[in-house]
């Protein structure tokens, strides 16, 4: 039975599609890949899937330089593979959210290849951000705004006779042109995207760079320090959070509740304030938010609690829920991120159970589950993120933590496709020892102890949705309580410490003692769960 207001104490797996399984031994995951590893992520103990897009795009960008919102690339399958997969999901009591780019589109798309053809100043033109450029002969961009991927945020058009014409607005690659969201098509457009999706079934959609969208209409320019960069909280870019994006959401928002069955609305939004992500979650607007600031938080208790209090805070002033992630298809993974190597897995499970004990709602990115680390050492010719090229191949992008997933013990492609297909990108030596199949079963590896820790967060009416109440705990350790009965103890130093701790021990993310006379000894980079 799928619940009400799901989406408030939810666990979410992310599913990077290209990524996760390949069924058909192209190198490339697809939706009949998911479909075949579904019982693994029942097993699991997820509660939603979130699927990166599969739409039509020629992947100048992973998907999210979309060509056509409406069918699937052939790459990952047909739209009967995608209702197959949501009615096994479903079948299985699993939701699913994908992804919606409003922010922009491919060069492919339609509308913009009308654009392209047009003249100056026509209605196709008014779909997308195109200026004049300034100085002689329009020689200059509009403003001085920076790519998000490096380089210029403008294009100018050429004719086929090679005559310079406009400039056309992108803050990521220039494949992907911005919408100019002050035309009502626009907005007309995506109402019938989502309401295509909403009637196959979908549970909801997750909304990429959804501070975007809107830009200030005088388009100023930048000053000359401000970061092009999609968290930067020194700075307030006329391009980002502008107030104009919650009348979109309003919108959307009516359009949701239009549907049974608790459709929920997830923002991308990068803003560091967390006042201001609440406002994307008053009662008429959207359902969640990431918390980035906790993603990029570091491994320091006292910056951890601040972020932890100051989310909870600002949520609950809107009647909304928290979200609490560590890793996506964005980031480097938290394993690295973490320090990497055997302190890295330690805290990275230390973290997954400080997570999870948390009120509110969980984002799990796939192989997180597994430990899986960054993968820093690909081959230059092997990079696809269009940061690498567009940052004139000094910053290598995002492929790391793209690398497709390793479901069996051996060499590559590890399970991920049929042996002998070649994943699209390589898979590190040694991938295999990390695998599903290596850890299913195995007394202690991080897939053991995802599969416990989502276990007893279905079971104990403590945990997920609700509040928590901080216990006084030695320098270096988090420690709080939820109710009825489950205590959480993180210890973020290096050093074993000792704790109060009454009741038996429910999980650990690494080896701990029972306690003893009420108290318990914490090692270094250890979180443990305790019946209070």
């Amino acid at each position: 039975m799928l619940q009400a207001h799901w989406w408030r104490d939810a666990a979410i797996y992310q599913i990077y599609v290209r990524s996760f399984a390949d069924s058909n031994g192209d190198g490339e995951g697809d939706l009949a890949g998911i479909r075949e590893r579904l019982p693994h992520l029942v097993e699991l103990g997820v509660d939603a899937l979130w699927l990166t897009p599969f739409y039509v795009s020629p992947l100048a960008d992973g998907g999210y330089d979309v060509a056509d919102y409406r069918d699937v690339d052939p790459r990952f399958g047909t739209l009967e593979d995608f209702d197959a997969l949501l009615s096994a999901a479903h079948d299985a009591g699993v939701r699913v959210i994908i992804d919606v780019v409003p922010n922009h589109s491919s060069s492919a798309h339609r509308w913009f290849r009308e654009a392209v053809a047009a003249e100056p100043g026509a209605p196709e033109r008014a779909r997308y951000l195109f200026r004049d450029g300034r100085g002689p002969d329009g020689e200059q961009p509009p403003n001085n705004w920076r790519s998000i991927f490096g380089g210029p945020a403008w294009t100018r058009l050429k004719r086929p006779d090679g005559t310079p014409e406009q400039w056309y607005l992108h803050l990521f690659d220039a494949e992907q042109p911005d919408f100019d969201w002050t035309n009502p098509e626009v907005h007309e457009e995506f109402d019938d995207v989502l309401r295509f999706w909403l009637d196959r079934g979908v549970d909801g959609f997750r909304i990429d760079v959804a501070h975007g969208m809107v830009k200030d209409p005088a388009l100023p320019d930048i000053a000359d320090d401000a970061k092009a960069d999609l968290l930067d909280g020194s700075t307030t870019l006329p391009y980002f959070d502008q107030d104009g994006v919650h009348e979109i959401y309003r919108r959307w928002a009516a359009i949701a509740a239009e549907y049974p069955g608790d459709r929920a609305l997830v923002a991308e939004a990068w803003v560091e304030d967390a006042d201001r992500v609440a406002r994307y979650l008053r009662p008429d607007e959207l359902h969640q938010a990431f918390n980035f600031e906790y993603l990029t938080a570091p491994w320091d208790a006292g910056r951890l609690r601040q972020v932890v209090e100051r989310s909870l805070t600002a949520n609950a002033a809107v009647g909304a829920t928290t979200t609490w992630v560590l890793s996506n298809h964005d980031v480097t993974r938290h394993v690295t991120r973490f320090g990497g190597g055997e302190q890295g897995l330690r805290r990275a499970r230390a973290a997954t159970l400080l997570m999870l004990a948390l009120p509110g709602s969980v984002y799990l990115y796939q192989g997180e589950e597994l430990g899986l680390p960054e993968v820093t050492d690909l081959p230059e010719e092997a990079l696809q993120d269009p940061t690498w090229e567009r940052s004139g191949r000094t910053e290598r992008g995002r492929d790391g933590c793209r690398v497709p997933l390793p479901w069996e013990e051996g060499p590559a492609p590890c399970g991920f496709g049929p042996e002998g297909s070649v994943p699209w990108l390589p898979m590190p030596e040694g991938w295999g020892a990390l695998a599903r199949s290596a850890q299913r079963g195995a007394e202690g590896s991080t897939l053991e102890l995802y599969r416990r820790a989502l276990r007893l967060r279905r079971e104990l009416e403590a945990l997920g949705d609700g509040t928590m109440t901080w216990v006084d705990a030695p320098e270096g350790v988090l420690c709080f309580e939820r109710e009825p009965g489950v205590r959480c103890a993180v210890n973020l130093g290096d050093a074993p410490v000792e704790v109060a701790a009454a009741g038996e021990v429910l999980v650990a993310s690494g080896p701990v003692e029972a306690p003893s006379e009420g108290r318990l000894t914490l090692p270094g980079d250890t979180a443990v769960w305790l019946r209070n």
